[in-house]
C-alpha cells in the first residue's frame, strides 16, 4: 500500500502542478475557459482524491499510526516521526480540502478569469502544502 501511495502521489504531483501552471496561463492571458481547462481541474481533483483515500487507507495501517497511538509524547518529540505521523496527513488533508473548494468555487463563478483565478488561489494553496510536507527523505 505504501508503494501504491508514493507513485500515485508522483502523478497528483505532476496532474496538479499542470493545473495551476495551466490556470496562471489562462488567468495572465486571459484566455476562454474551455472543456480542456474544465476537464484538467476534474481530473486533478479525482487524482487527489484517490490519492487521499490510499494515503489514508496507509495511514491507519502505518508503524506512525501505531507509534502515535501507543506513545504521543515520543512521536512529537521526534522530528522525523512527527513529518510522518502528524504533520504529512494533516497537511495533505487540509490541501485536497483547498483543491476541493477551489473546484467548487469555480463552479459558481461565470467569468473565465474568475474561473481561472479560482484554481490559481486554491489549487495553487493545495501544492504549497503538498510540497511543503512531503517527507522528501523517504520520497526520492
Amino acid at each position: 500500500m505504501k508503494e501504491v501511495h508514493s507513485y500515485w502521489a508522483y502523478l497528483v504531483l505532476i496532474i496538479l502542478i499542470f493545473a495551476v501552471i495551466n490556470a496562471i496561463i489562462g488567468l495572465t492571458q486571459k484566455k476562454q475557459f474551455t472543456d480542456k481547462d474544465l476537464r484538467i481541474g476534474l481530473f486533478t481533483l479525482i487524482v487527489s482524491h484517490i490519492q487521499l483515500l490510499i494515503g489514508l487507507a496507509w495511514y491507519f495501517m502505518s508503524p506512525w499510526f501505531d507509534l502515535l497511538t501507543s506513545d504521543a509524547s515520543a512521536v512529537m518529540k521526534d522530528k522525523s516521526v512527527r513529518l510522518l505521523a502528524v504533520e504529512h496527513p494533516i497537511t495533505m488533508i487540509l490541501a485536497i480540502v483547498f483543491i476541493t473548494i477551489g473546484w467548487s468555487k469555480h463552479k459558481k463563478k461565470t467569468e473565465d478569469v474568475a474561473k481561472f483565478k479560482s484554481f490559481v488561489i486554491f489549487y495553487g494553496i493545495g501544492l504549497v502544502l503538498i510540497l511543503s510536507r512531503i517527507p522528501w527523505s523517504n520520497w526520492l
